[in-house]
């Protein structure tokens, strides 16, 4: 019986990191113009950004259901193994309601799996990072119980600090009205977003272009941010790399974290920030008996 952590594309996982732990990623639906596609399965970053720069489709999301839960989650009963599932944050999607109405279906038929599913409270990147940290800590050996407590600790204090180009999708999306986006547009207005302890995406300042916009995420990052040197942090952009040079740079360099682990944001996220997005993911406090396992 193996102990497999598992996780869903809204975390924005690398592929590098995907390959290298052959870790299993539930894909996230998203609809164009009322066709269904899967997030990292059926549809990529690039080919869902040329599409919705070209502004003429409707896209949606929508969280994975129920029954593609058990379909994913089926295998890993029959096999006998162990799940761990770390999923996107129930202040911004039902994902976890339907992982376990799917566990309560799979148990009736297999009473002896074993699945914990984590409501990580966290986006993109942000539980991306949780999945990752518990994959090291795994391949360093350590145990079911500890990888556990880990995942409920990393989820608990993982900071997020996130600023997109333009007001536009936030608009469409329902999260800021019109108005307010065409006049925020007019004025080069850039929100500063965070995550709430209920794992939702709050808008919490604003400020006049992209450049005080990074250099404000910077600021927090070190405000809130525990002892970065002995960090890896989750830095994520949208349609275009470079958005996330200057970020890069400074965490490197001014920050000295100990490493980076940078991705592109997929459908789940991007499909309501648009392609301008800069998200960087760090740490509010360190536990030394998980670091341990992370060296």
């Amino acid at each position: 019986m193996a102990f497999c952590i598992i996780t869903d594309s809204a975390s924005d996982i690398p592929q590098s990191v995907i390959k290298e732990y052959g870790l299993h990623v539930i894909p996230t639906p998203v609809t164009i113009d009322e066709k269904d596609y899967f997030d990292g399965d059926t549809i990529f970053p690039e080919e869902f950004y040329r599409i919705q720069k070209e502004n003429k489709s409707e896209i949606k999301t929508y969280h994975i259901s129920q029954y593609m839960f058990e379909q994913h989650f089926e295998p890993f009963a029959k096999r006998g193994d162990e799940v761990l599932y770390i999923c996107f944050s129930t202040g911004i999607a039902g994902t976890y309601q339907a992982a376990n109405l799917a566990k309560d279906e799979i148990l009736e038929k297999y009473p002896d799996f074993k699945i914990t599913i984590i409501d990580s409270k966290c986006a993109s990147i942000g539980f991306g990072l949780v999945v990752y940290k518990l994959l090291r800590m795994q391949k360093n050996g350590a145990p079911r119980e500890l990888l556990i407590e880990a995942a409920e600790f990393f989820c608990g204090h993982m900071e997020h600090v996130v600023t997109v180009t333009t007001l536009e999708y936030l608009a469409r999306g329902g999260r800021l009205s019109r108005s307010s986006a065409a006049i925020g547009s007019v004025l080069d207005i850039k929100p500063i977003i965070l995550v709430d302890e209920k794992g939702a995406l709050v808008a919490t300042e604003k400020v006049r272009g992209m450049k005080r916009a990074v250099k404000r995420c910077l600021e927090l990052v070190k405000e809130k941010g525990t002892q970065l040197e002995r960090q890896t942090v989750g830095l994520c952009y949208g349609a275009d790399e470079s958005i996330c040079e200057e970020a890069e740079h400074a965490l490197r360099e001014e920050f000295h974290v100990k490493e980076i682990l940078k991705t592109q944001v997929g459908c789940a996220i991007g499909a309501h920030t648009g392609p301008g997005i800069l998200g960087i993911v760090f740490e509010n406090a360190i536990e030394e008996k998980f670091e341990e396992y992370l060296k």
